[in-house]
């Protein structure tokens, strides 16, 4: 990915970043984007052959390189522990970027009650613990910056996938919630909200000559919304450029909705 031409940070340099769902798509871009403006990052994945060809790739390219967890975040006592370990690495975490998610899909009639925990634990109740195990040393700081992802899914109505589009819906009042908690100590917290983004995941799955079709009849822009178009929305709001936003949404779909 070439970096070059676009926006430097400087806020961010020597930062620690502590991204969940880091080893592919959205959240590999993002471990890579801030890993090129001079963070330290780590990051946590399920996936661990991904995770590791990531970092070596980076650990090439850039000649520094991630630090990878493996932890599956439905284990929130492995996820505080991830958290720590970042912490011991690289110092206190002045991002968290709340990127992993599971959008499978499923049919309403068929969902269990184990189904519906089992999403939530995935897409919704890590985001919580996760802020809750960071933001005493954002709070030791005096700030940090929160970013929550949510998801368009919900807003334009889609169907097949309830357990998620539910808990993404809940996740822009967690975020709000956590700004009015945590802004009078100068942590700021917004959600980043992507439309139909061109991982191999969504290209393999689900991306068919239909599904271009939608994409054109729906999006503003011309063009296809990639990883790195998140990426970059994440490093405006982990920076200082952003140091008076907080408890908003950023759509970043090509102007889907």
């Amino acid at each position: 990915m070439d970096l070059a031409a676009y926006a430097r940070h400087p806020s961010l340099k020597d930062q620690t970043v502590f991204v969940t769902g880091g080893g592919s798509g959205i959240g590999a871009a993002i471990v890579e984007c801030f890993l090129e403006q001079g963070s330290k990052v780590a990051f946590i994945d399920i996936e661990e052959t991904a995770s590791r060809d990531l970092c070596d790739r980076l650990q090439a390219q850039y000649q520094r390189r991630p630090l990878f967890i493996p932890c599956d975040i439905r284990d929130i006592a492995a996820l505080r522990r991830a958290i720590e370990q970042a912490t011991a690495a690289f110092g206190e975490i002045a991002v968290l970027v709340n990127n992993a998610a599971s959008d499978t899909r499923h049919d309403w009639r068929e969902v269990t009650p184990e189904y519906w925990d089992d999403r939530q634990a995935i897409n919704l109740r890590p985001l919580f613990f996760a802020i809750q195990a960071v933001a005493p040393a954002m709070q030791r700081k005096g700030g940090g910056s929160i970013i929550n992802f949510g998801s368009i899914s919900w807003m334009k109505s889609s169907a097949g996938m309830p357990a998620y589009t539910t808990a993404k819906a809940a996740i822009h009042g967690l975020t709000r919630s956590f700004a009015r908690e945590l802004g009078k100590d100068g942590i700021r917290v917004n959600t980043v909200v992507p439309g139909w983004v061109m991982t191999e995941r969504q290209k393999t799955l689900w991306l068919d000559e239909a599904g271009e079709q939608e994409i054109d009849a729906n999006q503003c822009l011309r063009g296809r919304v990639m990883p790195v178009d998140l990426a970059r929305m994440v490093l405006f709001l982990a920076s200082k450029d952003s140091e008076m936003v907080s408890a908003q949404q950023f759509i970043v779909d090509g102007g889907w909705v």
